[in-house]
């Protein structure tokens, strides 16, 4: 048995009995390792602490935004704990974890014969979310990287896929991506990650300018296919509410590269919009600023970590 196929195994094994674990139990267990990891003297968490610093400090001070962190760290906890109950959306009532508003919007998109995007983000717990988005809407299609290490990629995929979604990869995934809008299908795209500049737009995220994926853009206006905002907040008493508001307006001028960047800046807006509405619930770790818009001089090292 090759150490792939073991840690494989191992995986699916661990969340086949983190499913298993009673969801009150699960949000203190899962406080208790934020908690934790919160605590951990590891330089690499910190980018989190200083993303924050970078885009709310002239709103938070120190004290502020230390507590944000440890409340970031404790919903992450959760979430860990979270993911695994996917295994159980189909049993029982699946309104325990997950419930939608704003479905008129998505089936408004729909309707229109051309697909839809569904515009998201890593924010909340996405991939529950994604689930029972698949498991309500008989399928769909997200696109995504893939996770490393690979054993975890494909208990993830297996998870993500259990209900009929259909994962793209963002490498060379174009025609996948055509081809289920094609078919009628919404297609999740989460835009909050950074990319090199030949793949971007920069624009203001966040109170930041950020290079941000144009390819949402380029594709909604190739295609016709409206991009309908999804996101979803944690439930006081456990579980999430999934909201889904009306289609961004798209502005077509005829002018590509206006369009392009405009368009991508309405969508970073919407996901920017969220954050700051729900600050814990976005994943900061990511190195989102890390692409800039200029060459750094010599000395502007803390740019460069961004």
């Amino acid at each position: 048995m090759t150490s792939d196929r073991a840690a494989y195994k191992l995986l699916r094994l661990l969340v086949r009995v983190l499913a298993r674990i009673p969801r009150p139990v699960g949000r203190l267990l899962g406080r208790m390792a934020g908690t934790a990891a919160a605590l951990a003297p590891v330089p690499r968490l910190r980018v989190a602490l200083d993303n924050m610093r970078l885009c709310l400090g002239d709103e938070l001070d120190e004290a502020a935004l230390r507590r944000l962190y440890h409340r970031m760290f404790r919903h992450f906890g959760r979430m860990l704990f979270e993911v695994p109950h996917i295994l159980n959306l189909d049993r029982g009532d699946p309104s325990r974890y997950v419930t939608f508003e704003g479905e008129e919007h998505l089936l408004e998109a729909l309707g229109r014969g051309r697909g839809a995007f569904v515009l998201t983000a890593h924010f909340g717990n996405w991939e529950l979310m994604s689930a029972a988005f698949t498991d309500r809407y008989n399928g769909g299609a997200i696109v995504a990287r893939p996770v490393d290490p690979p054993p975890a990629d494909r208990v993830l995929n297996e998870l993500r896929c259990r209900y009929g979604g259909e994962i793209i990869p963002k490498q060379r995934g174009m025609r996948r991506v055509l081809g289920a809008l094609s078919e009628g299908k919404p297609v999740g795209i989460l835009l909050d990650q950074n990319v090199d500049w030949y793949e971007g737009a920069f624009v203001p995220f966040l109170g930041r300018t950020a290079c941000t994926n144009k390819g949402l853009a380029l594709l909604a206006l190739r295609t016709g296919a409206p991009v309908v905002p999804m996101f979803n907040v944690r439930r006081p008493g456990g579980g999430y509410r999934v909201v889904i508001e009306p289609a961004v307006e798209l502005q077509v001028t005829g002018d590509k590269l206006r369009d392009v960047d405009d368009n991508t800046a309405r969508f970073s807006e919407v996901i920017s919009r969220w954050i700051r509405a729900h600050p814990d619930h976005w994943f900061w770790f990511h190195r989102r600023w890390k692409t800039r818009s200029y060459c750094p001089l010599p000395g502007e090292g803390d740019h460069r970590k961004r």
